[in-house]
């Protein structure tokens, strides 16, 4: 079965460090609520608001181990007042659990977006 798992977390600042390490926390968290390996993820979109341009949030993937699983980075739609700094995932896994076993993931500043869901 295919299921998707959602995911956000603001970044501190724009720039290669804190967007990678923000994501590595993003990603690593997402994964471990999950209990997934790399070999359960099919693919995930990243999508970065346009204040964050000094790197890709893929390269923290890539530097966990994702060296098989299709990425893609994408700019968020610049709404105003929207809260910035925020890198978000949509990752697709196969899994057998059903829906309401699977753990969304909202960081920092970034729980804002989803209180009915962060955890």
């Amino acid at each position: 079965m295919v299921r998707a798992v959602r995911g956000a977390i603001q970044v501190d600042a724009n720039d290669r460090d804190s967007i990678v390490e923000a994501t590595t926390e993003l990603v690593s968290t997402l994964m471990e609520r999950n209990r997934l390996t790399t070999d359960d993820v099919i693919s995930v979109l990243f999508t970065a608001t346009p204040d964050l341009t000094a790197e890709f949030p893929a390269l923290a993937a890539r530097k966990l181990g994702f060296h098989e699983v299709p990425l893609i980075c994408c700019t968020e739609i610049d709404v105003p007042g929207a809260l910035p700094r925020v890198v978000r995932l949509m990752a697709h896994i196969e899994t057998d659990r059903p829906r309401a076993e699977i753990h969304h993931v909202y960081l920092r500043g970034a729980v804002a977006l989803r209180q009915d869901i962060a955890q």
